[in-house]
């Protein structure tokens, strides 16, 4: 196919190829951020997280006289316990994912200038193994420790606590975490186990390199206590939770409770970043949508402009194919300069939210998967105007002429 003619014709016909260029360059710089945002916010919804979120229901307490906690938290456990299907059950301050985040900053020197804000944990007795924690290195708490940590001021008035893995190799890198201490508002806690990484209270505050910066505490029976944990088999996980809120309601008559599976714990957190990848679904969708329809709508203008052309062309001897390869190439043309702006203009676009937003920096693979995309999409678009030109008979083409 001679690429000059073509040239020569859309140099005659300047505004109508600027407008598709114009329109498939700004096409391509929203699909390509837009598909880089959705690939992102997928990656947030679907983060890993080192505890039994299948297993375990959380049973909140509120209205509960605190100066009562330390009778009534192992009263409350003892009858948690005995649920059929219960494997373990703790009480606690707070959980991943929830709506109360507590973040504390650590250094690792009495006098460290650089801190390092983590999610804390308080757990009581039998917490890791409510939340199903995976222990790397060294222990759990053991009943001294326990029974040795208060809660003041959200800080532990105890000695020990763990870290994640994350946050080891974040605070000592290429070091063993085991027996190292922790520092924050003059006190010190020894870390006496890691274990894989759990996320944080609020791993979007926390940004990248603290997702899973988190430290769990232990804690004696605490008027702070909110939060009861049960797990059991995922298959139990509605009984048990059914038959724990019956059980708290009769032992605490004047308390509010609040039921929900850690499962849909964490539904609830990401409900928002699933409606915005369902917006820039729509978005891509609308977006494509408008430019398909721009095109054949400006190369269907553009045919019958050129019937004559088409006309003199068939009657010299050009075929049906020979006519619609005109069209596609043409096209093709038209799409790989818009593609080009596109790609410029995506970049720019990436640049700018990286500088107002905590966007990351867009991988380069996403610019030629959206070029391809409307690439295909033009060829699709112009397919039908470029059959209904193919199919113009020389006779009726060049009637005027």
């Amino acid at each position: 196919m001679e690429i000059r003619p073509i040239l020569a014709s859309l140099r005659k016909h300047r505004i109508p190829a600027t407008l598709i260029v114009l329109e498939i360059a700004l096409a391509c710089a929203v699909l390509c951020n837009a598909v880089f945002m959705i690939g992102q916010r997928m990656a947030d919804i679907h983060w890993p997280n080192a505890i039994d979120e299948q297993g375990i229901s959380v049973i909140t307490v509120n209205g509960t006289d605190p100066g009562h906690a330390a009778s009534d938290i192992p009263r409350d456990l003892t009858a948690l316990r005995g649920i059929a299907g219960v494997t373990a059950v703790a009480a606690g301050t707070s959980m991943p994912l929830d709506q109360n985040p507590a973040l504390s900053g650590f250094t690792t020197t009495p006098d460290g200038k650089t801190t390092v804000n983590s999610s804390i944990y308080f757990l009581g007795r039998g917490g890791p193994q409510a939340l199903g924690l995976h222990l790397l290195e060294g222990r759990f708490f053991n009943d001294d420790e326990y029974a040795d940590s208060g809660f003041k001021g959200f800080n532990s008035t105890g000695h020990v606590l763990l870290v994640t893995q994350s946050d080891s190799q974040r605070l000592w890198p290429n070091q063993n975490a085991l027996g190292k201490v922790l520092y924050t508002n003059g006190r010190s806690w020894t870390v006496v186990g890691v274990v894989a990484d759990v996320l944080a209270q609020d791993p979007k505050f926390s940004g990248p390199g603290g997702r899973y910066s988190t430290v769990f505490f232990p804690l004696q029976p605490d008027g702070a206590m909110g939060d009861y944990v049960l797990r059991s088999a995922p298959q139990d996980r509605a009984r048990v939770l059914r038959e724990a809120m019956d059980t708290l309601s009769k032992l605490e008559p004047g308390a509010v409770l609040q039921g929900a599976t850690y499962a849909g714990m964490r539904g609830d957190y990401f409900a928002d970043t699933r409606s915005m990848v369902w917006m820039l679904m729509l978005v891509c969708v609308v977006m494509l949508a408008v430019t398909a329809f721009g095109i054949v709508g400006l190369t269907s203008f553009w045919v019958g402009q050129r019937r004559q052309q088409i006309g003199i062309r068939r009657a010299v001897g050009a075929t049906r194919g020979h006519i619609m390869q005109y069209f596609q190439t043409e096209n093709f043309l038209l799409s790989t300069a818009g593609v080009v702006l596109g790609m410029l203009l995506a970049f720019g676009i990436n640049l700018y939210l990286m500088s107002r937003y905590e966007m990351s920096r867009m991988p380069w693979y996403y610019l030629p998967v959206s070029a391809v995309a409307l690439w295909l999409l033009g060829q699709l678009a112009v397919l039908g105007p470029a059959r209904r030109a193919a199919a113009v008979p020389p006779v009726v083409a060049t009637r005027s002429v």
